[in-house]
């Protein structure tokens, strides 16, 4: 293992950070999304931040933004 990263000694507490660590990334893009978003960034501008493709961020995080009542912008 890395020297950055702590040995766990039991697989199974290994993997169970891991899941949780992914849960965590998961809520802080959600979060990070919707902010630009309300702030008017674009899908481009959101994707290019994430390193994917408009289609990526858009088909992720679309549905969960307009629930949450978040203007999107349209293409012009």
């Amino acid at each position: 293992m890395s020297a950055d990263i702590p040995e766990i000694q039991e697989p199974a507490d290994a993997l169970a950070a891991v899941v949780a660590l992914r849960r965590l990334a998961d809520q802080l893009e959600d979060a990070a999304v919707e902010q630009a978003m309300r702030a008017g960034w674009s899908w481009p501008q959101v994707a290019e931040a994430l390193g994917v493709t408009r289609q990526a961020v858009h088909k992720k995080h679309v549905k969960r933004l307009i629930a949450a009542g978040v203007t999107l912008r349209r293409r012009q």
